[in-house]
């Protein structure tokens, strides 16, 4: 039991008495203990069923007066500007509590829609919309506001304006109480509702939840555990809550240091001896390596040379784990691991490793197939995931999807070969599929699992293994809150991109270096954050990781392949697409800077599948 629980004994209270109870939540002296532990008599004196009804009529009451106040009050701002709004937060912060209260005593979210069915919430919901609207309206990216603090890199809170900052925080609690009402609504309205909300005010949200992130384990919660909400949220914001709630499941936890002596030469296997048989919760105690024969203590420094060796070796062929992609970058399962004795136990080890390194806040330099980053994620797979692991054949699938197959001359059955040690294996994609044809009705089901058996049910084992390995110390519900580009920087960092670089490598197609639209390009890559600047080149390369050589060095489906920047056919609405096989971006020739920078931008953050046929 919490301190703020007090004991009350399961009779039946005069409605008075209630009223009283429920009107402590509407005064202004109500602070943060007094509203927990009024809440916490009003939960246990709702155990007794005429209690709760009578609770719930005053409760509804007052939520009913606060909310007529408030959409006055904010109506009233929308014409005022922030004094206006500072004043009438207090009368906002009120309804929260009530409608907070509220919650606490509904059973679900369709229990809690019925008990608020007598607030005029509709109304409410429309006049906070038309306030942060305004607040919207003043964000343009040249206006920054500097945010204290390491962590503070959100390109979010630094673009938005100060005064839609200030008007944001005062719009705070009814922002909270619109969430908590709508959030975990399973009418689809309501989700709509939520999600239009979210993508809507996505700038405001982000800068709130910078500068506060308890708020997503708090009443912004619906924002990281709605799929189609949490793509608005930046991946700083995302990866502090990751960190909060990591630290909140090992709160009063004490674990022993892990001790292991390895030698130089035999890095992997050696911990692989010293972990494999380690309990789960042995694996969340601190890392202590010793090199065999070296002397010194392990301060951090010696650890992360540690997962640096580590990170080499477990991608060396000699041990027949993991396969390349066709430009060597990213790595993926390799389906011939069988032939290593108790393949899956070290499957089941480097998932261990890369989940350890992730909630010890270690990286490692060990990138993955956009493929096996949506497995560790849970995400669906599709065929295009397959142009970053083999972009010829994904060149060849696209043809064929394009093309009639008969003027392709190609006799096909849902059947694949592959090539193991010399000898060609053939596995049919479904029952019978050896007899069964390919034509043009049945060409994308073909494809769909021609590049499923390569990327998922040919390696499946391995990938159960690695996953079991790494959901020890990685919660499956926690690290999904990610997308694939967002893991990679995770498990890697965020190298940086030099754009001097990148530019003095960069080819053009119907632009020239002086054309406006590249201008206005570059100078929107230069407002962005180094993890905005990873995204783009995951979205345009297929991996943000950067050549060692540097840019004159990136690889496509030619060999080296500089970065290229294509003029597109297309108008203001059409969004920029990118082909990784090629290192390209296609771009239309838009009319200003803002629409260039705003179509890039949402391409970029939400639009990570736009692959292009080529």
């Amino acid at each position: 039991k919490s301190e703020n629980e007090i004991d009350i004994p399961k009779v039946k209270v005069s409605i008075e008495h209630l009223r009283n109870l429920a009107n402590i939540l509407t005064v202004d002296s109500c602070s943060d203990d007094t509203f927990n532990k009024a809440t916490s008599v009003v939960v246990n004196l709702s155990k007794v069923s005429d209690n709760r009804v009578n609770l719930l009529k005053e409760l509804c009451r007052a939520a009913e007066t606060l909310g007529i106040r408030a959409v006055r009050d904010l109506r009233s701002q929308s014409l005022n500007g922030t004094n206006k709004a500072e004043k009438s937060a207090k009368s906002e912060m009120k309804l929260l509590r009530v409608l907070k209260t509220v919650s606490n005593l509904a059973d679900n979210a369709e229990d809690l829609a019925s008990l608020t069915a007598t607030v005029n919430l509709t109304e409410l919901w429309e006049a906070l919309f038309e306030c942060l609207k305004q607040s919207n309206s003043l964000t343009p990216s040249t206006n920054t506001i500097i945010v204290e603090g390491d962590d503070a890199e959100s390109s979010a809170t630094k673009k938005i304006n100060p005064k839609a900052l200030r008007d944001a925080h005062a719009r705070l609690p009814m922002i909270k109480a619109f969430f908590i009402i709508n959030g975990f609504s399973k009418d689809g309205k309501s989700e709509k509702l939520v999600v239009d909300f979210a993508h809507t005010y996505k700038l405001i949200l982000n800068a709130l939840v910078n500068q506060n992130p308890s708020l997503l384990d708090g009443a912004f919660s619906c924002l990281v555990k709605n799929p189609r909400c949490r793509v608005v949220l930046d991946f700083e914001n995302k990866r502090l809550y990751f960190r909060s709630m990591l630290k909140k499941a090992r709160h009063g936890m004490r674990y022993g240091t892990i001790r292991l002596n390895v030698r130089r030469s035999h890095v992997f296997e050696d911990s692989f001896i010293s972990l494999n048989l380690r309990e789960t919760n042995e694996m969340r105690g601190r890392l202590s390596i010793t090199f065999a024969g070296e002397e010194g203590i392990d301060a951090g420094g010696v650890t992360r040379e540690w997962y640096a060796i580590l990170a080499r070796e477990i991608f060396k062929p000699g041990y027949c784990l993991f396969k390349p992609s066709a430009d060597s970058s990213a790595f993926q399962p390799d389906p011939r691991s069988y032939i290593v004795d108790e393949h899956l136990k070290y499957f089941k080890f480097v998932g261990r490793v890369v989940g350890k390194a992730i909630a010890d806040a270690h990286l490692m330099d060990a990138h993955f197939t956009r493929s096996f980053y949506k497995h560790i994620l849970g995400l669906p797979i599709d065929y295009k995931d397959i142009q970053s692991l083999d972009p010829q054949y994904y060149k060849s699938l696209c043809d064929l999807l394009t093309l009639n197959i008969e003027d392709l001359g190609l006799e096909l059955t849902f059947s694949a070969d592959s090539e193991e040690f010399g000898v060609i294996r053939t596995m049919e994609l479904k029952p019978g599929g050896a007899n069964i044809p390919v034509n043009e009705e049945n060409k994308m089901e073909y494809i769909q699992l021609a590049t499923k058996h390569r990327m998922t049910t040919g390696i499946r084992k391995q990938i159960d293994a690695f996953l079991e390995g790494f959901h020890e110390l990685v919660p499956k519900e926690l690290i999904s809150i990610f997308n694939e580009q967002e893991l990679e920087l995770l498990i890697s960092g965020v190298p940086e991109v030099d754009l001097d670089d990148l530019k003095a490598n960069t080819e053009y197609t119907g632009y020239t270096a002086s054309s406006p639209q590249v201008r206005w390009f570059w100078k929107t890559l230069e407002s962005w954050s180094p993890s905005e600047h990873n995204k783009f080149l995951m979205f345009v390369t297929g991996t943000s990781k950067v050549p060692l050589e540097g840019f004159k060095a990136l690889v496509g489906m030619r060999g080296y392949q500089k970065f290229s920047i294509h003029k597109s056919y297309g108008n203001d609405r059409t969004l920029p697409t990118s082909h990784t096989c090629f290192n390209q971006l296609d771009m239309p020739e838009y009319s200003s800077e803002d629409i260039l920078r705003d179509k890039l931008e949402y391409a970029v953050s939400e639009g990570g599948e736009g692959f292009g046929f080529g």
